[in-house]
């Protein structure tokens, strides 16, 4: 069974690494030739604002008194350039979101598993194309550019990482940094001669990354008065900075400058998803080579943002990052042509080379070219598009090139995913061969399906083990010829043994469906079509979160449709108020978006009536209750009047602009660091273990809180605790084996197998119930598929110092929490109602991997990117649930079953 559980592991893992062949390949194309405009360029120098976090309404609209809030850009709109909005891409994060700006692509999705920080490919940049480009901002963003450009010539100036502190004083300073060494630079430069002349050479970049507005909405929300008095602040800095260089050049009219946002935000104060607050972001151009403003009478857009703004009479002119917005440029109709012709050989080029890669490594015979751009499409598009520019029809030329652009960026689209179904076909059927596998298992050493079935022991034949070898030579061979990569060969050679381990056990198939034939039709469907519709619930609810509440509803009727109502009403009627009380939670706001600091301390206060009353409860129980286990609970309730505390100052603290109190940070992480060992010193008895690891996960849980989602874990608990009361009924109630009192189970490390049973149909449910009840721990309070369902304030009595990872970490771990109590709970069931937990945890894995099943066919690589981003998210998060599954069951009985002392040796408790 171990090789069974680590070959299940290693499969799954491959499982879920398919997503990333499949869907997060590099799209970046190596090996063009270089094309250039052959005229030369309106500007000598380029200057980039980039205010990290800036939403597009927030810097346009109009404040409570009409006027703006940005009256320097607001005056270049109407008086000096163009401007208009920038569609952004999820993710909405600031890496991927400068790539976009400064590369000229959408992020590369394979940067997805290594993080924002690093360039997991090689990439070319405006800044590298330069001939010097000076840069001052975050840390997090100057050095990526920095690191990817050929020669030295990219110069970066940052502050430290520390400064990124989201409880800080006040974080404009960032901003101040910024504004203030950029004119300490070019003080510097007048006496410096070799820099003087550095920075009047051609073909150079000021890049000015603006990080203020972002953390102060991270902090404060951007309805808040410092994120739009942070905006003023960029404001007076950018006009006193275009001051400085106007002055500077002479006002030799040879500057271009920009100012726009890498990502917006969402109202709650975080970015990530694709919501329009994340994806609208301003774009305000002007100086050489720019458009003046355009007045216009009307404009056609499908939003109502120019009337809200009162900018209806100024052309607005929005963009996405790829094709050069022409409608921005000021210059010559041959300029513009030139321009856009070059643009869509560069991308043609991209196209050839791609095609070019694919067609070599693949058969002749199953070559299929992109058909809507055969190579004399290409010739003669080119050469119609030269015709045009020669006879001076330069509109013609703009359009023609939009057409061939639209064109080989759907060859290269299809390029990129030309052996997608072929990866996915492979994927689909080893995912049913093992499906198949691990039920075949079940059946046949889990349960007494089959038991009464007569069989033949068959002598086995050799034609079954040949075949298959034969078909995984053909496999390979094929692959081989075709220069696959070495992945190919794992996706394409796995089911060959999946499939072989489950016709060799076809006898168990024969065996079965003779056993099937002896129940009646009627039931056999009924129960099919139950199990069906529990499986589409579960997959649906990870789309629409009401489907919980729907499921929680019917299991609180479930008691009374059955013989249970009439045997244990007081626990029948229990299950039904937390079925209930839990199925409000999925109705309520995502988590974050209405923070409420008197909700964590309400739950807090739960926690210490619930201490109370238990601790009460168990001290009359002389007999086992020692003075030992007192002193752990009363640590533990310490532990909760501390949490509360540490809550309830950070907010004041940051409220006052005080910034994180140390001793709150250090009561923080000493709770984190205890609440894995805490519960390890308490009683091994069922009913104490469990209400220990609830109290000092809960301890952890109320300092990661912002607002109601503090009592879903204590909510979810007094559900698991009725739900290991109403599984010792049912079984009772079936006569499988006799009702004992939880004070009287311990927990065991060395269980006795000889006490398991086997399967009965009834433990299909079991397992239904633990994937629902963890579902519902996943999103009972927020939808974890979209990142911007995370809020950083969660960990702010942990840190406030910007760091993406251990902020994730954290985050994670909040939401790992009531996943191990739902886990930590099915260990009391499985002891209680004597089931093996490798039988159990086999029914699991079938339940999510029909669901991982479906969640694969729905993963899509078109329509909006918050869909694709999510379809994707929905798949990893299944697969992660079955890894991580064997790692938390593990967590899960070290927390239920081991005993520490406080003075001696640690020990084992048997029942």
């Amino acid at each position: 069974m171990l090789l069974f559980f680590t070959l299940g592991l290693l499969i799954h893992f491959v499982f879920f690494a398919s997503i990333f062949d499949i869907y997060f390949t590099s799209p970046l194309v190596h090996g063009m030739t270089p094309q250039f405009t052959p005229l030369p360029p309106p500007a000598r120098r380029l200057v980039l604002f980039v205010a990290d976090g800036l939403r597009a309404d927030t810097l346009y609209e109009l404040d409570e008194n009409g006027t703006s809030r940005a009256p320097f850009i607001r005056n270049i709109i109407m008086h000096e350039g163009s401007w208009g909005i920038s569609h952004t891409r999820v993710p909405t994060e600031s890496r991927p979101g400068h790539v976009a700006l400064i590369a000229g692509f959408y992020e590369d999705v394979s940067a997805v598993a290594k993080g924002w920080k690093e360039n997991p490919v090689e990439f070319d940049s405006l800044f590298n194309e330069s001939k010097y480009t000076w840069s001052w901002g975050s840390p997090d963003i100057l050095p990526m550019f920095a690191k990817g450009a050929s020669g030295d010539h990219v110069y970066t100036y940052s502050y430290d990482a520390k400064r990124e502190d989201f409880g800080a004083q006040d974080a404009t300073k960032l901003d101040t940094w910024v504004f203030d060494n950029v004119k300490d630079f070019f003080r510097h430069a007048r006496n410096n001669q070799s820099l003087f002349s550095k920075i009047n050479e051609e073909k150079i970049v000021f890049f000015l990354h603006l990080l203020g507005i972002d953390t102060n909405g991270h902090a404060h929300r951007p309805s808040s008065r410092d994120y739009k008095d942070n905006i003023k602040k960029v404001d007076d800095g950018v006009k006193e900075i275009v001051s400085m260089f106007n002055h500077f050049y002479g006002n030799d009219g040879k500057t271009t400058f920009i100012f726009t946002s890498d990502h917006g935000m969402t109202d709650w104060g975080s970015h990530g998803a694709g919501h329009p607050s994340e994806t609208l972001t301003p774009l305000v151009t002007w100086g050489a080579g720019i458009n003046y403003p355009q007045r216009v009478s009307a404009q056609q857009f499908d939003d109502s943002f120019l009337k809200e703004w009162r900018l209806e009479n100024w052309k607005r002119l929005d963009v996405n990052q790829g094709i050069l917005p022409v409608d921005y440029l000021n210059n010559t109709d041959l300029f513009k042509a030139e321009s856009m012709f070059t643009n869509a050989v560069q991308i043609l080029e991209q196209f050839k080379v791609k095609m070019t890669q694919k067609k070599e490594v693949t058969l002749p015979f199953l070559f299929t070219p992109f058909k809507l751009l055969s190579d004399s499409k290409q010739f003669n598009i080119l050469r119609k598009a030269r015709s045009y520019i020669k006879h001076r029809k330069f509109d013609e030329v703009v359009s023609l090139c939009k057409e061939l652009i639209h064109l080989a960026l759907k060859g290269l689209s299809y390029y990129h995913t030309y052996d997608r179904f072929f990866l996915g076909i492979n994927v689909v059927i080893g995912f049913v061969g093992w499906i198949s596998y691990a039920s075949l298992l079940i059946i046949k050493s889990h349960s007494n399906l089959i038991k009464g079935v007569s069989k033949e022991v068959k002598k086995p034949s050799h034609l079954l083990p040949c075949s298959f070898v034969a078909i995984g030579i053909l496999v390979a061979f094929f692959l081989l010829i075709q220069a696959c990569p070495w992945t190919y060969y794992v996706y394409g050679l796995l089911p060959v043994p999946i499939w072989y381990a489950v016709l060799r056990e076809f006898q168990v198939v024969q065996d079965l469906v003779t056993s099937l034939l002896t129940y009646p039709l009627s039931h056999f469907v009924g129960y099919l079509l139950v199990f069906t519709l529990g499986i589409e619930v579960l997959v649906l609810s990870f789309f629409y979160r009401c489907m919980l509440t729907a499921g929680l509803t019917a299991f609180a009727v479930w008691p009374f449709l059955t013989r249970l109502w009439t045997r244990a009403k007081v626990t029948s009627l229990s299950w039904a108020f937390f079925s209930v009380l839990l199925a409000v939670f999925p109705l309520m706001p995502v988590v974050g978006r209405k923070p409420d600091i008197s909700l964590v301390m309400g739950a807090g206060l739960l926690v210490l009536l619930l201490s109370l009353c238990v601790v009460t409860s168990l001290m009359k129980r002389k007999d086992s209750f020692r003075k030992e286990e007192l002193l752990v609970h009363l640590l533990q309730v310490l532990s909760t009047v501390l949490s509360m505390y540490v809550v309830y100052s950070t907010q004041s603290s940051l409220l006052r602009k005080q910034g994180l109190p140390l001793m709150n940070q250090i009561i923080s992480w000493a709770t984190l660091a205890s609440s894995l060992f805490v519960p390890l010193l308490s009683s091994p008895a069922v009913f104490q273990r469990l209400f220990s690891i609830l109290l000092s996960l809960m301890s952890t849980y109320l300092l990661l809180s912002t607002g109601y989602e503090a009592v879903f874990p204590l909510v979810l608990s007094c559900l698991m605790f009725v739900w290991i009361n109403i599984e010792q009924e049912t079984l009772q109630q079936s006569g499988v084996c006799c009702k004992q009192k939880l004070t009287s189970i311990q927990f065991s490390y060395n269980t006795d197998i000889t006490q398991f049973r086997q399967l009965y149909l009834d433990d299909i449910r079991r397992a239904f119930f633990l994937v629902f009840f963890l579902v519902t721990a996943f999103f009972g309070t927020g939808n974890i598929a979209s990142i911007n369902s995370f809020d950083l304030a969660s960990v702010y009595c942990f840190l406030t110092v910007f760091s993406p990872f251990m902020m994730g970490a954290l985050m994670m771990w909040k939401i790992l929490i009531p996943f191990v109590l739902v886990m930590c709970a099915f260990e009391a069931v499985q002891l209680t109602t004597q089931l093996s937990s490798k039988s159990l945890f086999l029914i699991v894995l079938v339940i999510s991997d029909i669901m991982a099943l479906h969640f694969f066919f729905l993963v899509k690589d078109y329509g909006s990117w918050l869909d694709i981003g999510t379809s994707i998210s929905h798949y990893v998060i299944v697969m992660s649930m079955t890894i991580f599954l064997v790692f938390l069951n593990g967590l899960a009985q070290l927390l239920t079953t081991k005993k520490l002392r406080l003075c001696g040796k640690p020990k084992s408790h048997f029942m």
